[in-house]
């Protein structure tokens, strides 16, 4: 790079490395250059809305420092300046919290205009500066911060949270897309505490606008308690949505297999575009969750039915994903349910086909022999575990 211009380091990264945190991605600011000066060094332009280049030996983003303005409604609604004349500061005071507001130099020093680290030592989250109640995005991206530094002590800061209130009053949070809030949502879902995520968003009035189907202001204990146990377990992000989800459908203990009413599912998995790997597990874990409780007394034929409904024999990572759920929403590291269900699952697949392939069956035939031998080993494992 020429010596015309100087680059910082920027945002997450400066935040994680004070943090003694591992640093997974880095950002970098230029200051006193044009389009024009980055391609003569060799940086490759893909920026649309503003000046972004990549650096081809690292692969990391150089972007140009720039100002912004609000120009109309919701998180896209910004016009953005650049100009060898913007600061590193004025680049600075455009972001959403203090502790992502700091500039790292090539000598080492730390530029830190508006208290980043002052709060990171206050385990604080707070909002560099008015302009943050004109973006509607960051209430959720406060409320995903919160999620990651939950275990560290973090918080919001009063200010900020009244701030975040402003604009869930305002309506601002309505011109979210559906898109862009399942991406912070599954971002937060994948954080060290996901309930405090969803806490967050309650504690400042934005739970119902960002997510209806949850119907109330602020989340259930068990609601929390379970996305905590999901972070706990590790979980991947399906299962952690399924048990978002799983109190939405409204069933009552005595439905066991025969859960239905998981329309309010449907919904949410439909409004959000969720992918399908994450729509498939949320809508067979509000139906079968019971399942996992009753396992033992359930009959083989149920039980033959509920591995056919997660297709065990070809997608056997689903059916894991959905005993993992059950541990969450149960909050229990491992349940008789889930250990019977694993050894159930066994079971079954372990009666093969090639005997009955021998005898000359197959269509229809083959397939009702096959489930009959599956179902006298079910009904021979239950007999072993109940002695």
């Amino acid at each position: 790079m020429t010596e015309s211009f100087k680059r910082y380091l920027v945002g997450g990264a400066v935040r994680d490395q004070l943090l003694g945190r591992p640093v997974t991605e880095r950002d970098w600011v230029v200051v006193g250059a044009t389009p024009e000066d980055m391609t003569a060094a060799g940086y490759r332009p893909v920026g649309q809305g503003f000046p972004v280049f990549i650096d081809p030996a690292t692969g990391e983003e150089y972007a140009l420092a720039r100002t912004e303005r609000k120009s109309g409604r919701g998180y896209g609604g910004f016009v953005f300046h650049t100009s060898p004349d913007v600061t590193l500061e004025q680049d600075l005071i455009r972001r959403d919290l203090t502790i992502n507001a700091m500039a790292l130099a090539d000598d080492g020093s730390i530029i830190d205009p508006y208290g980043g680290q002052p709060d990171l030592q206050r385990r604080l989250l707070r909002h560099v500066s008015p302009a943050f109640g004109e973006d509607p995005l960051r209430v959720l991206r406060v409320a995903r911060f919160a999620a990651r530094y939950a275990d560290l002590g973090f918080r919001v800061a009063d200010e900020t949270l009244q701030m975040m209130r402003g604009i869930a009053e305002s309506g601002e949070l309505q011109a979210l897309t559906p898109e862009r809030s399942w991406k912070e949502i599954s971002r937060a879902l994948m954080e060290a505490r996901p309930d405090a995520f969803f806490e967050t968003l309650g504690n400042c009035g934005s739970l119902p606008q960002v997510f209806p189907e949850l119907q109330r202001d602020r989340p259930e204990e068990d609601l929390l308690a379970t996305l905590k146990k999901a972070a706990e377990l590790d979980l991947p992000l399906p299962a952690r949505w399924a048990c978002l989800l799983e109190n939405l459908a409204g069933c009552s203990d005595g439905d066991r297999c025969q859960r239905e009413d998981v329309t309010r599912v449907a919904a949410a998995n439909r409004r959000f575009k969720v992918p399908r790997d994450c729509q498939d597990l949320a809508l067979l874990t509000a139906r079968f969750q019971p399942c996992c409780i009753e396992a033992q007394n359930l009959p083989a034929l149920e039980l033959l039915e509920l591995f056919k409904a997660f297709d065990i024999y070809r997608r056997p990572e689903r059916f894991e994903q959905f005993l993992g759920s059950c541990q969450a929403i149960q909050r229990s590291d491992g349940q008789a349910g889930t250990h019977y269900l694993r050894q159930a699952v066994e079971t079954a697949r372990g009666v093969g086909v090639d005997a009955l392939l021998k005898q000359g069956l197959n269509g229809a035939e083959l397939g009702e022999a096959l489930q009959n031998q599956r179902l006298q080993a079910l009904k021979a494992h239950q007999q072993h575990f109940s002695q």
